[in-house]
């Protein structure tokens, strides 16, 4: 009788969750939801985002287990929707995160690193549905597709360290965020890529994080407070070329600071 009961409860809130979520109304112990951006890619930011969402089981014996249900479901969903995401994006010019899916080594890899995403946000309903906010970091995924190689690009590390990070000018070149840009010289010789950064770095900052403002670029948090600016010249699928007066700077700079994925591009 108890579980009937229980199932008929929740047929009125069900009703409304078919309406959509403007029907849905939030238990009271749920508090303010807070906003943490759309889904999707955030390219400055650098992080995957995703929802997932999850419905009670009826046949639930008690409103508590109904809850923890769906919130199994909700994640569940949420891991769904980050993998598709994620197939869509550039990791360098004509190769996709869906492309590499298709070797199984590199697959486990990355849904690995999906599902160590983090819950930023979560919703409770009436119904005693769940919505849950989540992201991962876009270096975890650029880690699972790049394997740790010996580098082949040498920094400089004499002389003081006078800059803090790396700006790359790309505006006008039509340049698109890929996971794993390079840059390089006008022969195609590597100054910058994925093989420079630690072993910290590959899993928390990525290769380079991309800006549509050269202004908001300068003042990143990722560049620090005295990032050198350098020109790219040309486009060459996904790598940078520098202009012959970047190269020079970037070159008889101290650049240790490379190998912490302090690099931004902007793009317009």
């Amino acid at each position: 009788m108890r579980r009937s009961l229980w199932g008929l409860l929740l047929v009125v809130p069900l009703t409304a969750l078919g309406q959509g979520k403007d029907a849905k109304v939030a238990a009271p112990d749920a508090g303010p939801a807070r906003s943490v951006g759309n889904p999707g890619i955030n390219w400055e930011g650098q992080v995957l985002r995703a929802t997932g969402a999850g419905a009670p089981d009826l046949k639930a014996a008690n409103p508590g287990q109904a809850r923890l249900g769906a919130e199994r479901a909700a994640k569940q969903d949420a891991f769904r929707n980050l993998l598709e995401q994620a197939r869509s994006i550039q990791v360098s010019a004509g190769r996709t995160v869906g492309d590499e899916l298709a070797r199984d080594d590199v697959k486990g890899r990355v849904e690995g690193a999906i599902r160590g995403y983090k819950v930023v946000a979560t919703r409770y309903f009436s119904d005693s549905g769940v919505e849950m906010d989540v992201e991962v970091p876009l270096a975890a995924l650029s880690a699972a597709l790049t394997p740790a190689q010996d580098p082949a690009i040498v920094l400089n590390a004499d002389g003081a360290a006078k800059y803090t990070g790396l700006v790359v000018d790309a505006r006008g070149l039509g340049a698109k965020p890929v996971l794993a840009p390079r840059l390089v010289d006008a022969t195609g010789k590597a100054l910058y890529g994925a093989t420079v950064l630690t072993e910290e770095a590959r899993g928390t900052a990525g290769v380079a994080a991309w800006f549509n403002s050269l202004d908001a670029a300068r003042k990143a948090t990722r560049v620090g407070d005295k990032p050198l600016v350098v020109k790219a010249a040309q486009l060459q699928g996904s790598d940078l070329v520098l202009s012959a007066e970047g190269i020079r700077a970037l070159t008889e700079a101290n650049t240790r600071f490379l190998a912490e994925g302090r690099v931004v591009i902007v793009t317009q």
